[in-house]
């Protein structure tokens, strides 16, 4: 079987040009995860923020409890 010149260039510029449409679509992809990092770097942000924005409720109602507890134990006691 003989191939010609002609149809070797052809299947050349073919591969060519379905390389080009795979390297633009990898590009895209790229992107596409670059915005998705930036997305879940800003959810771990808001997450942080709201987990350190938390902490000082379970505090306070322990705090609330000993006061109470000690208002309890004066009331009782200075009888």
């Amino acid at each position: 079987m003989y191939i010609s010149t002609a149809q070797m260039y052809q299947e050349v510029r073919d591969l060519a040009q379905t390389l080009s449409r795979v390297e633009s679509k990898v590009d895209s992809f790229l992107d596409e995860a670059k915005d998705i990092r930036a997305d879940v770097q800003d959810h771990e942000i808001r997450l942080r923020t709201l987990e350190r924005a938390r902490w000082p409720l379970p505090t306070l109602g322990v705090l609330a409890g000993i006061v109470g507890a000690a208002t309890g134990a004066a009331a009782l006691f200075l009888r």
